[in-house]
This record gives structure tokens, sequence and C-alpha cells, in this order.
């Protein structure tokens, strides 16, 4: 999550919403990304996407069964749909998304029965440090 943390902290000096992820296989971090919309102009530029595209361009398939996504934030109901479309293992992620949380907060997309991929998912790793950098960030936007 400290990784995740570090690109969290380049968007914050990008100007950018500060979330970062990190993709994991094993003990090797596949790929690393922090949210790029402002930059981009681009709606799904979410650190997560990022990270995903990444990750699926070096291990030369969409199919990221093996991995784990780290990431500051909890996912947006794109982001938490795109971890079932890759087949990400297990999600880690640190603070509550208040806004649009689609994994705990509003609503539970990783659990719905229906889908044919399951990721576990782990919460609150690093909370604190991680809901601290977007409550700086969006204090200094005030």
């Amino acid at each position: 999550m400290n990784e995740a943390l570090n690109e969290a902290g380049k968007a914050f000096a990008l100007d950018e919403i500060p979330v970062g992820a990190v993709l994991i296989s094993g003990d090797e971090c596949l790929a690393r990304a922090h949210d790029m919309r402002e930059s981009t102009g681009d709606p799904t530029a979410h650190a997560e996407i990022l990270v995903l595209r990444d990750g699926a361009r070096l291990v030369g398939d969409w199919r990221l069964c093996e991995c784990d996504l780290y990431v500051t934030l909890e996912p947006c109901p794109m982001c938490a749909g795109a971890l079932i479309l890759a087949r990400i293992r297990r999600l880690i992620y640190g603070a509550p998304n208040a806004k649009s949380g689609a994994v705990e907060t509003h609503c539970n997309l990783l659990a719905i029965e229906g889908f044919n991929h399951k990721v576990e998912v782990i919460s609150g790793v690093l909370s604190e440090p991680c809901a601290e950098l977007l409550k700086k960030f969006f204090t200094a936007k005030r």
C-alpha cells in the first residue's frame, strides 16, 4: 500500500485527485499508476484502469488472474467492474469512497452472485494516510 500511496503523492503533485494503484503478481510489481483524468481529459483515466491496462500489456493477456491490486481509495463502479472483467484475484484498498464507492460504501458490485468471477477484498489498509492525502487535496481546492 505504501507504493500506492507514493503514486497518489505523484497525482497530488500534478494537481490530480490523489489516488494511486499498484498491480502485484507474486512478489513482482507489474505496474503502478495514479489518476490522470485532468491531464489527459479522459474520464476513464482512474488509477485502477491505467494500472490494469499497463499490467495486461506487460503480461500479454487481459486475464490478470494471479494479480492483486492495491489502491488507496475504494473503487468506483467503473473500476470495480473492470476488476471483475480483468479477473483480479484480490483487491486491497485504503480509504472508503464516500462519493462513489462500489465495493462496500454504496453497493458491493464484487459480491453480486451472477458474475463469473469473484474478487477477494481487503479494506482499510493504511486507511488514515490514504484519507488524509485526499482531505489535504480537497481542502486546498476549497
